[in-house]
């Protein structure tokens, strides 16, 4: 009994398991894209929601705190304000733009296109052995060896649990990363301006996600053009 009970826990909590099995037996390239876009679209979908509750939380939480002087703030509402504080690595506490900043969504088409870029389409050994969708590193020790890792190297690419858990990761890093301050400036002045922040807007920010660089921009732009992907930025 024990022991059933421990492989079936193995079972949900193992690291590794990638896509659905079926997704590696689909014939052609265009009907697997397809259903690479399929799977990714709801993990991305789900980040999004997650962050844009924190963003209305932000929001409602300063409504009340000005109506109140900022005096006898709400417990609990304080102890969250912290938790995002920190979660999002802001620099002053009480600076609600600062929150706004890094608090917001992700462009879906680009979200998708880095995906398949990162992933190789969902086929890369780091997606199936570790739910590494978008090649996070981490210098913990724990985590899978590139075999390519160059000698004096100490990075290894982090081990998810799910892959929602990447996909999380992976809209936190574009939202507090130094790298990517650029992104969020023209995310926020597209916002100022009245416009959608779309996947071709933010993929031009992308130029340090990749040791490619201008060439990584182009690749990103033509994926999400050749399938189409800014239907998904503009229908939510």
């Amino acid at each position: 009994m024990f022991k059933f009970i421990f492989l079936a826990l193995f079972a949900v909590y193992s690291f590794g398991t990638g896509f659905p099995s079926y997704y590696y037996n689909i014939r052609g390239v265009q009907k697997q894209k397809k259903e690479f876009i399929k799977i990714l679209l709801p993990l991305v979908r789900k980040a999004n929601d997650d962050v844009a509750k924190e963003r209305n939380f932000v929001k409602a939480f300063f409504i009340q705190a000005e109506k109140k002087s900022f005096r006898e703030l709400n417990e609990k509402s304080l102890e969250k304000l912290v938790y995002l504080f920190k979660k999002y690595k802001i620099k002053h506490f009480f600076k609600q733009e600062e929150y706004l900043k890094r608090i917001d969504i992700v462009p879906v088409s680009m979200a998708i296109a880095q995906a398949a870029v990162e992933s190789a389409w969902g086929k890369s050994r780091f997606i199936q052995e570790a739910n590494n969708i978008f090649g996070h590193w981490t210098y913990t020790g724990k985590g899978l060896v590139p075999m390519n890792r160059e000698e004096g190297k100490t990075h290894t690419l982090r081990i998810f649990r799910t892959l929602q858990d990447s996909v999380n990761a992976y809209v936190l890093n574009l939202n507090r990363n130094n790298a990517y301050q650029m992104f969020r400036n023209l995310r926020e002045n597209a916002h100022k301006n009245g416009m959608i922040f779309n996947g071709l807007m933010a993929s031009k920010t992308m130029i340090n996600y990749s040791a490619k660089k201008g060439k990584y921009v182009q690749l990103l732009e033509t994926i999400i053009t050749s399938n189409n992907l800014l239907y998904y930025d503009y229908s939510l």
